[in-house]
C-alpha cells in the first residue's frame, strides 16, 4: 500500500527539485528565475540539500557579516569547464549550480521562494581553484531598479559591499580568506555567464 499523502517518499515526487525541476528563466540569459536560499536577515547559511532540494543549515555565520542582497541560484545551471574556461585563474568550476545575488527596494525576509531576475552584472570569484562566479541581478519589475541595465549604474557602496562580503563570508575569525575577486563584470560578460552554466548543465548533469 501506498503512504498517505505527505508521508514517505512520495513527498519529493511531488514537490519539484529547486535545481532540476525548475526552469532557469523565462528569458534566459538576460531574465532568469533564482532560488533563495539566503536573505539579507539571516546569520546562518542555509544552503539547498541536493538530494532531497530542501534548505539545510549549512553553518551559523562565524562573523558578523551578513548578506547585503537576496543569495541563491540559477536552476538547471551547473559550474563546470565552460564556467572555468571564462574565468583564467580557475583550475574547474565548483560543481555547483550558478550563484545569483538579487537587489531589490523592498525587504524580502523569506527564504525558499522562486524569484524573478534581470541579470544586471557578475562578480568572479575563485574559491580554492575553483570558479564561483556570483551573478548579479535586480528584481525584474522592481519599482526602483527596473531601469537599472547594468553592474555600473548600481551605487558603488553597494556593489563594493557585495564584492566584500562574497570575499569574505566563509572566513573564519581569525584566519585568513581563500576566496578571491578577480573581476567585477558588466551584462553582456555576465549573459555569457549564464549561458556557460546553462551549457555545462546540459551536457554535465542532463546526461547522467
Amino acid at each position: 500500500m501506498s503512504p498517505p499523502p505527505g508521508r514517505g517518499s512520495l513527498h519529493f515526487h511531488w514537490r519539484p527539485h529547486p535545481w532540476h525541476g525548475l526552469d532557469p528563466g523565462p528569458d534566459p540569459p538576460r531574465v532568469v528565475n533564482a532560488y533563495i536560499e539566503i536573505t539579507p536577515f539571516d546569520l546562518v547559511k542555509y544552503e539547498v540539500d541536493k538530494v532531497t532540494g530542501y534548505l539545510r543549515v549549512d553553518r551559523p555565520q562565524r562573523s558578523s557579516s551578513s548578506p547585503p542582497t537576496l543569495y541563491g541560484f540559477i536552476p538547471r545551471t551547473y559550474c563546470g569547464r565552460h564556467i572555468a574556461a571564462l574565468s583564467p585563474t580557475s583550475e574547474r568550476g565548483d560543481g555547483d549550480p550558478l550563484d545569483i545575488c538579487v537587489i531589490s527596494e523592498r525587504p524580502i525576509d523569506k527564504s525558499d521562494v522562486i524569484l524573478r531576475a534581470r541579470v544586471v552584472g557578475c562578480i568572479q570569484a575563485v574559491d580554492h581553484g575553483e570558479a564561483d562566479d556570483k551573478i548579479v541581478a535586480v528584481l525584474d519589475r522592481d519599482a526602483i531598479w527596473e531601469g537599472v541595465n547594468d553592474i555600473s549604474e548600481l551605487p558603488e557602496a553597494l556593489v563594493e559591499r557585495l564584492r566584500h562580503y562574497l570575499a569574505t563570508y566563509k572566513l573564519v575569525v581569525g584566519g585568513t580568506s581563500a576566496v578571491t575577486i578577480t573581476a567585477t563584470l558588466g551584462a553582456a560578460e555576465a549573459h555569457r555567464v549564464v549561458e556557460a552554466a546553462m551549457r555545462d548543465y546540459r551536457e554535465e548533469i542532463e546526461p547522467a
